[in-house]
């Protein structure tokens, strides 16, 4: 299985230096390809354009200080660029052509198969790179002993920190997954509630509230600074921090939850959701952005495939209208939050009983079986058990005793 380690950098002045300077000639070589790629009346291969990178450098010397596979990397960069611009005009959207990259949004190089080791030398760990040197390196976490490094790509962020992250290839045996899954839940994603399951718990959406109020201050102040002047580069520096806060918080928080749900449960059952068209319909859009189901639902995936726990993505349709009991269809607006069917008088929480239709669609959709009847056939919870989201945070992955603890708390 294939995975990314991503590990801090911590470049002395002369490294930094270094990296600035092949990055940069990484991002002249990319707009170099595309100019002659714009000028020709066919575009060539993309290994017959790595193939003429030789005789580049016997005129463009500055290419002779970056490593071969670097360089190559650069030019398939540019490809890839090209294929994303091709399937997006394919898909009918109006597209126009690649723009040469300027400094700011070219940041990175990558090393692959080769140019690279993670060396370990009286327990301070380095990372030594072909033409660069050997840098400091913060491993937070261990690389898994059975796994292989495929590639590296080092990157600064626009607050001025340098990563480093690992393409790994681990081989592991998975365990096989159960034909009968015992533990089995079913997860309605939200916006006030974050997550709803069939275990009769509602996690709350993490409150981000003052994080935001900070980074929309500095956004401000900085559009009070003359453009391009000392105090503006400094104040835009300060905005990318306040991003990357942001960002980190709201990823520590979807690491711990996807994880919990990985490992607890050998089946998680969720809506196949398209979480881009739902950004871009109108109205609230910022809150489903800053909800982030999309990194959520991929996270889940992975883990799951990784502890061998089934993941089943069911069609979302209809789920919060079905009654999860009998399977009647109410319609439901947005303001109603409770579940009242006219039929057989069950009554839930809306989203409660969405996450059981979830399930059900989950089984019948993977054909395994369960040790219990169907959430149809059995008597379902109508209360909901609220977990907030800082409780997530601050225990990591939690137990279902932590859990029912918490709630039973408030």
């Amino acid at each position: 299985m294939h995975y990314n380690y991503k590990y801090r950098l911590n470049p002395p002045e002369a490294l930094e230096e270094e990296l600035l300077y092949h990055v940069d000639t990484c991002r002249q070589l990319y707009n170099h390809v595309l100019h002659q790629l714009n000028e020709a009346d066919d575009i060539p291969a993309r290994y017959e354009v790595q193939g003429r990178l030789p005789n580049l450098k016997s005129w463009w010397n500055d290419l002779g200080d970056v490593h071969s596979k670097v360089l190559q990397m650069v030019v398939k960069r540019l490809y890839d660029n090209l294929s994303t611009l091709k399937a997006q005009k394919e898909n009918g959207r109006t597209v126009g052509m690649l723009k040469w990259k300027p400094p700011r949004e070219y940041r990175s190089l990558t090393y692959n198969q080769s140019g690279f080791e993670l060396k370990n030398t009286s327990g301070r760990p380095t990372l030594w790179l072909s033409k660069i040197g050997e840098i400091p390196i913060h491993l937070h976490r261990d690389i898994p002993e059975n796994a292989t490094i495929k590639q590296v790509a080092v990157k600064r962020e626009p607050t001025g920190e340098w990563y480093a992250t690992f393409g790994i290839d681990v081989d592991e045996d998975t365990s096989e997954k159960s034909e009968n899954p015992e533990r089995v839940v079913g997860i309605d994603v939200g916006i006030l509630k974050y997550a709803h399951d069939t275990d009769g718990y509602a996690i709350e959406s993490p409150d981000f509230s003052e994080e935001r109020e900070r980074l929309e201050r500095a956004q401000r102040d900085l559009t009070r600074k003359e453009h391009n002047s000392a105090n503006w580069k400094k104040q835009r520096q300060v905005v990318a921090e306040r991003h990357a806060d942001l960002k980190r918080k709201r990823r520590d928080f979807l690491h711990k939850l996807s994880n919990y749900y990985a490992c607890e449960y050998d089946l998680v059952a969720v809506e196949d959701l398209d979480a881009k068209g739902l950004v871009e319909l109108p109205g609230n859009s910022r809150n489903r952005a800053g909800a982030a189901w999309g990194t959520f639902l991929r996270m889940l995936q992975y883990k799951c495939e990784r502890e061998g726990t089934y993941f089943v993505a069911v069609d979302p349709k209809d789920t919060t209208k079905e009654c999860a009991s009998c399977g009647v269809k109410t319609d439901k607006p947005l303001w109603v939050r409770e579940h009242s069917c006219p039929s057989c008088r069950f009554e839930a929480d809306r989203d409660a009983n969405a996450a059981w239709n979830i399930l059900s669609r989950g089984l019948e959709d993977i054909g395994v079986g369960h040790s219990e009847s169907t959430p149809v056939e059995t008597a379902l919870p109508t209360d909901t058990n609220s977990v907030s989201a800082k409780h997530v945070v601050e225990t990591g992955s939690p137990t279902l005793k932590e859990r029912t603890a918490s709630a039973v708390s408030e």
